[in-house]
């Protein structure tokens, strides 16, 4: 039994366009707010929730509805994909044109229905790649998928970094993440044809005794005492570390240009940095977690998140007679640079530690057929995080100055490294992995 690692990158051509949206999205959008249209942290942050909102109803509702769409001839997911994609697309171009004209209502309408018609396919894209895999080679499908993903989070990065410029416009970004989009969608529907890679799993599945069931008694047992308080602690957890993590990255593009004077595409390259130093910590975070357990990996990688973010605010936020000025000439010419891409590096590592362990730690304490009800409580803990951070960071930095902002994280990280603590339940050492390979996967 192999992957077939080709028809993977194929499958994974979609996660890389989502990936690339986001990336613009978080990076972008929130300058956009505070550059062009003059909001304050506080509404700047409600707007830069709405997708979690979104997200929180959107998701379940279309991934159901592409469950059951088994009639449709092109599949269960591809319909979703094509129309969503397509519809996200256009309408991405659109929100361009309203930042470019300064036309707020044009914006934030064109926002709204990006927003909504990502939902349409996220949940089915996402859902492709277990429906063409068999169980045993998900994994490393799931880590192809992955690095896809985070391919695409680079390509926007370096688009940005690129073509925003100080005073320039917006509209020739956002029309080449969504040609993007629609290049990558035509590929993808040239070279992945679901049903037929569906009977090829099926045909597996039959070839190799392969039967995927839960219990369906498992379903019903409840968590005991201890379990549901190292759930609770846990799920707080994941909470905390979400509110400390998305307060950075939906309002870094902000704090980069009011504090350190970067006002074009230049303030991704830190960004780049943590994403290139996530990317390398996969294999050594395996390694560790396979020695000293889950808990006490993502413990260290909480600690190293709490000291970079606490480091960014020591040094960058001007409070104690360090001044970063990166305004004139090339941010490269500035060894202030360097020292703060070494902290985002070290942001980017705890945030691969923290991410690659959490996930598997809330499944280790379902049982069978309660392992999607599981998934379902920890994006729930995670969205709910995203969706109140914007609004709360942005009211402290209202208050007391953009200079709180990475204080503010450092302080939820604190708080999430202490209700860690109490999670004692859900931890394994994992066996070490197969292959390099499967170390990209979230298990």
């Amino acid at each position: 039994m192999k992957l077939n690692i080709k028809n993977t990158f194929f499958v994974g051509l979609i996660f890389l366009s989502i990936s690339m949206f986001w990336q613009v999205y978080d990076s972008i959008v929130s300058k956009i707010l505070a550059g062009t249209f003059g909001l304050d942290n506080a509404v700047r942050g409600i707007i830069m929730a709405l997708d979690n909102i979104v997200a929180l109803f959107m998701l379940p509702l279309f991934g159901m509805l592409s469950d059951k769409s088994q009639k449709c001839r092109f599949g269960r997911r591809t319909p979703y994909i094509v129309v969503g994609t397509i519809l996200s697309a256009l309408t991405f171009v659109a929100v361009g044109i309203g930042a470019d004209s300064g036309s707020l209502a044009l914006f934030m309408t064109a926002l709204c229905f990006t927003l909504v018609f990502m939902s349409v396919y996220r949940s089915p894209a996402v859902a492709l790649m277990p429906d063409v895999t068999v169980k045993p080679l998900r994994s490393k499908a799931n880590a192809v998928i992955n690095l896809m993903g985070a391919l695409g989070g680079l390509i926007s990065l370096g688009l940005i970094a690129f073509m925003v410029k100080e005073n320039g416009k917006y509209l020739p970004l956002f029309a080449v993440v969504s040609g993007l989009m629609i290049f990558f969608l035509v590929l993808f529907l040239v070279l992945v044809k679901e049903k037929k890679l569906t009977a090829l799993r099926e045909e597996d599945e039959r070839r190799f005794g392969i039967v995927d069931e839960g219990d369906e008694n498992e379903g019903t047992e409840k968590l005991g005492r201890e379990k549901l308080r190292s759930m609770i602690f846990l799920l707080a957890s994941v909470f905390l570390w979400f509110m400390a993590y998305n307060a950075v990255t939906s309002s870094f593009s902000v704090y980069a240009q009011e504090i350190w004077g970067i006002a074009d595409g230049s303030f991704s390259l830190p960004l780049m940095v943590a994403q290139v130093a996530a990317i390398a910590m996969f294999i050594p975070v395996g390694l560790i977690a396979s020695r000293i357990g889950r808990k006490k990996t993502i413990l260290i990688g909480v600690a190293v998140m709490f000291f970079s973010f606490f480091a960014a605010f020591f040094v960058g936020s001007n409070l104690f007679g360090v001044k970063i000025d990166l305004s004139e000439g090339s941010v490269f010419s500035d060894p202030m640079f360097y020292v703060m891409s070494i902290f985002f590096a070290l942001c980017g590592v705890g945030w691969a530690t923290i991410n690659v362990n959490s996930y598997p730690m809330v499944v280790e304490m379902s049982k069978g057929s309660t392992v999607g009800k599981f998934t379902g409580y920890y994006y729930t803990a995670s969205m709910a995080g995203q969706i109140v951070t914007p609004f709360l960071s942005g009211l402290l930095m209202d208050a007391v100055g953009m200079e709180s902002l990475f204080m503010y994280s450092a302080a939820f990280m604190l708080f999430a490294f202490v209700t860690m603590f109490f999670v004692f339940h859900g931890d394994s050492k994992p066996l070490p992995k197969k292959s390099a390979l499967e170390n990209y996967d979230t298990d």
